[in-house]
């Protein structure tokens, strides 16, 4: 028994969608600047997929096999929309946002860097202290 249209069908718009669809899709190209970071696009990519078909029967029409006329059909679609950028360079990763809250985002990379430098901070203030002699209570006359 050989297969049914569908198959085919449905083989045919698949093949297409992964010739379309690959991984530079989602992760661009890398490009280096001349400062020496390195920045890739990411993207979130989207598809969607449908087929269907039937057997119609049209009074008494059927082929020489004796099975009845196929009628169908496929449709795909796919949506890239960018993300953002990932920066790479100078012992650093960031992500870029395309859009969203800008701000929070930021603030939310710059935190470990910030907490880093207080604890600096306060290890000297610490030393310092301790270098410091503390002078004596004063004695009471007597």
């Amino acid at each position: 028994m050989s297969d049914h249209p569908i198959e085919s069908l449905m083989k045919t718009a698949m093949e297409n969608i992964k010739d379309m669809i690959d991984v530079n899709t989602i992760v661009g190209d890398p490009v280096e600047t001349p400062d020496g970071n390195v920045i890739m696009p990411v993207s979130r990519v989207s598809c969607g997929f449908a087929a269907g078909g039937a057997d119609y029967k049209s009074g008494d029409s059927k082929d020489e096999e004796g099975t009845l006329p196929f009628g169908g059909g496929s449709g795909g679609g796919v949506s890239v929309r960018p993300v953002g950028f990932l920066v790479v360079g100078h012992n650093n990763v960031r992500l870029l946002p395309v859009d969203g809250n800008a701000v929070a985002e930021r603030l939310i990379d710059v935190a470990p860097n910030l907490l880093e430098k207080l604890q600096e901070i306060m290890q000297q203030q610490n030393k310092q202290n301790k270098t410091v002699p503390e002078t004596p209570p004063a004695s009471p006359l007597v």
